[in-house]
């Protein structure tokens, strides 16, 4: 029985619960069309993919729906799968058994399995445990395949019954205590009486019995073999006699009683054995529904898995599903069983507007008509199967609540149908179903009688068809058939390109072309007397040979355009490859100077530190020597004390010339204002290149000096419009010049805004040892944009 999506629960595309065998439940397609399209070929073609019997069962037992709400949602649920597949998911169901006619009979009350039966039921139950895993797994990225996730029985169930049975269904030793003590009294018991048979052979003379004779079983009694006339030698019961009689198999009179004991034995062993049979089932028994309802999951998930997996391996992109009278576009699309046999299929493109409800493709022979009409056929038909075609990206499809198809050479000698007779009985079926939403496939309409009335009545039908806003495709070698194509509103011609020059089918379709059936210019290359292709000529209406020669017309201009498309498609590739090139250097070079930017930033750094460093060093020197000023006892020490600090001052300006000469041999400079002279360096233009070089000269202070009145002298400096690191550099120039200059105060204006310099002036004078306090100026004086240095 199906489990049914469609409005009278009579239609679906979900998995039948009879995995056996296929649901007979009719859809939009009866069977005789579905055999005209190869569904059964298809479907046996993704049911390759599904990894058990049961899922592969399901997959061909599909039929297609006309419910579009379900079509929609099985065709998303193997996108899901099939994104996952593609991304490398080790998503896989696992194989399981139909244990349905198991669970059937353990529904009836008291019935016991098996040990083979209950150990097939704690497989399926192991495999339902494992799927249900899975689709839990999966369930975050792919919530439509979680959705199939359904509660299985308890997994220490399926445990049970895997480990109590060995793989022939025999108790496990150890699963039981008491199967294990019957099975040790019975090989005690066995032990005892083959002991005891022993001794009877080995007491007969060889003329008594055979040579290498042994103890042996016969009516499952334990025996041994004893010659007919030395049967009076070993008294006992006969359970049997050789071939020939010259042989009796007797059970010892004194075998008998151990032989009974082990009857006993394996009595008790059979009957501990049942119990754990009873036992088990009766465990088995409450969870039987569950189980069914897990069995359907893991035949719905392999159904889907090979569905998806058939996505994958066809490339197939899922088209969009609409109502009945929609767009009908396949993009990309190629047959199904081409594909499927290894044929290198032409993709095709077809696309109908809801008001293009004919379409009239005519052409040569050979030139794929049939194959096209069939492809149309079955890839609607696989969608509303729930299975996705090998068709791409933006191919749409209405559904269809009918699909009736006459393809092929339908005559039948049994049913006394001509071909002419099978084709109008499949137009009557069109007729009869014809309306808004169902599609006809009509191969060769018109031909198998006169080719005026096979016109007439095929443009008959088409013209009715239409009318009743049925969709239909048709192929045709009737000039007539593309006059009415040309002439009625909603039916377009279309054509399967050919290759005139070689008479070879190049398979393409070209939508509102009709096509030339080529069949003198055939003839003529097959080298019929020329004579006659003339005279054939001559007798063709000139209304044939006129639009004969304006489709060679057509078609000479089309392949004109074809070339001029491929040469304009490759010059193309060659601007966008030079783009790219051009696009690369562009990269490279931005990447180049960012590299330089990032370079020369590195080497002013480490010019600024270094300069700090030899400033440091030189302000060590002054310290010392002033400190030895304050020391001197005698004016030459004091002379000594300021050789010392010009030596210093001296040694540590040649050492910034010598950094500098070496940054502008380099090609590099350090930044620094031109006519700044708190920086004790100018800049020289040599040839479009700034270098830096120290001064020879002593410059005045770039700072703002002003000079008080002479009782209380102070210098001044303004730091405002300097970043952190020019403005430390100048507080420790400005602690410098009035050490030497022997001032007690520096008055450093920073200005109030954001107060970064202020701090930069804090930090810089608290880590100086010259300064003994250092405060904010009064308010009259600058307040907090003014801060005064005491000095040492």
């Amino acid at each position: 029985m199906r489990v049914s999506a469609g409005d009278e629960g009579n239609e679906g595309v979900h998995v039948t619960e009879s995995a056996c065998a296929p649901s007979t439940v009719s859809g939009p397609a009866d069977a005789d069309t579905l055999a005209q399209l190869e569904l059964d070929r298809a479907l046996q073609e993704v049911a390759r993919r599904a990894v058990g019997p049961l899922g592969a069962d399901a997959v061909r037992a599909r039929l297609p729906s006309s419910d579009l709400e379900s079509i929609r949602h099985e065709l998303a649920t193997v996108a899901e799968l099939r994104d996952l597949l593609a991304a490398g998911d080790p998503f896989r169901p696992e194989p399981i058994q139909d244990i349905r006619p198991l669970l059937h009979e353990l529904r009836a009350p008291g019935a016991v399995l098996d040990g083979q039966e209950l150990l097939e039921i704690g497989r399926a139950l192991e495999a339902m445990r494992i799927v249900r895993g899975e689709l839990t797994r999966v369930g975050e990225r792919a919530p439509k395949v979680g959705l199939l996730a359904v509660e299985t029985p308890p997994a220490r169930l399926g445990r049970d019954l895997l480990g109590t049975f060995e793989p022939d269904g025999r108790v496990r030793d150890g699963a039981d205590t008491a199967v294990d003590r019957a099975r040790s009294h019975v090989r005690d018991a066995r032990s005892r009486l083959i002991q005891t048979l022993e001794r009877v052979l080995r007491g007969l003379a060889s003329h008594e019995t055979s040579a290498g004779a042994s103890v042996t079983l016969r009516s499952g009694r334990y025996v041994v073999p004893v010659h007919a006339d030395a049967r009076g030698r070993v008294p006992g019961i006969v359970h049997g006699e050789s071939a020939s009689g010259a042989t009796l198999f007797v059970e010892p009179q004194q075998a008998v009683d151990l032989g009974n004991a082990l009857a006993a034995a394996e009595a008790d062993e059979a009957r501990a054995v049942h119990a754990v049979l009873r036992r088990l089932s009766e465990e088995v028994r409450p969870h039987a529904d569950t189980a069914e309802g897990g069995l359907a999951m893991c035949v719905a998930a392999d159904d889907l898995y090979a569905r998806a997996r058939y996505a994958v391996d066809v490339a197939g992109e899922v088209p969009r599903v609409g109502p009945p009278g929609g767009r009908h576009v396949l993009r990309g699309a190629r047959h199904p069983l081409l594909l499927a046999e290894g044929v290198e299929a032409v993709p095709f493109d077809l696309e109908l507007e809801p008001f293009e409800l004919g379409l009239v493709v005519s052409g040569p022979n050979t030139g794929g008509k049939t194959v096209l009409l069939k492809a149309v056929g079955l890839i609607t038909a696989l969608v509303q199967t729930g299975v996705v075609p090998p068709v791409g990206e933006r191919s749409e499809l209405p559904i269809y609540t009918a699909i009736v198809a006459d393809i092929g050479d339908r005559q039948s000698i049994a049913d006394n149908l001509s071909t002419f007779s099978a084709h109008l009985a499949a137009v009557r079926g069109a007729l009869e179903v014809a309306g808004p939403g169902s599609l006809a496939l009509l191969d060769e309409i018109g031909s198998g009688t006169d080719p005026v009335e096979g016109a007439a009545l095929a443009a008959a039908v088409l013209e009715t068809l239409v009318a009743r806003q049925s969709r239909v495709v048709a192929t045709t070698h009737l000039g007539d058939l593309k006059k009415v194509a040309a002439e009625t509103a909603g039916v377009v011609n279309a054509s399967l390109t050919f290759d005139a020059a070689n008479l070879t089918p190049t398979y393409e379709l070209v939508k509102g072309v009709p096509g030339r059936s080529y069949g003198l210019v055939m003839a003529k290359r097959l080298g019929l007397d020329s004579e006659v292709i003339g005279k054939a000529e001559a007798r063709r209406p000139a209304a044939e040979r006129s639009l004969d020669m304006l489709l060679a017309e057509v078609e000479q201009r089309a392949a004109a355009l074809s070339e001029q498309e491929a040469e304009a498609t490759a010059r193309l590739g060659v601007v966008q490859a030079r783009e790219a090139r051009l696009a690369a250097r562009e990269k490279t070079v931005e990447e180049t100077e960012h590299a330089v930017r990032e370079r020369q930033g590195a080497l002013e750094r480490e010019g600024r530190e270094q300069a700090r460093r030899f400033l440091l060093e030189a302000r060590k020197r002054v310290e010392e020597a002033l400190g030895m000023a304050r020391a001197a006892v005698s004016e030459a020490t004091a002379k000594e004390a300021r050789r010392l600090v010009e030596e210093g001052i001296s040694q540590e300006a040649d050492e910034l010339r010598r950094l500098q000469d070496e940054l502008a041999r380099k090609g590099w400079r350090v930044k620094g204002k031109e006519g700044d002279t708190t920086q004790p360096v100018y800049v020289e233009h040599r040839g479009g290149m700034r270098v830096a070089k120290l001064r020879d000269e002593p410059a005045a202070p770039a700072a703002r000096v002003s000079s008080p009145p002479a009782a209380a002298p102070i210098s001044e400096v303004d730091l405002r419009g300097m970043d952190a690191e020019d403005a430390r550099d100048a507080v420790m120039r400005a602690v410098d010049a009035a050490v030497l200059a022997d001032l007690p105060v520096v008055r450093l204006i920073h200005g109030k805004g954001t107060g970064v310099l202020r701090r930069v002036v804090d930090e810089a004078l608290r880590a100086d040892a010259r300064v003994s306090t250092h405060r904010l100026a009064p308010p009259r004086e600058g307040g907090t944009g003014v801060t005064i240095a005491e000095l040492a």
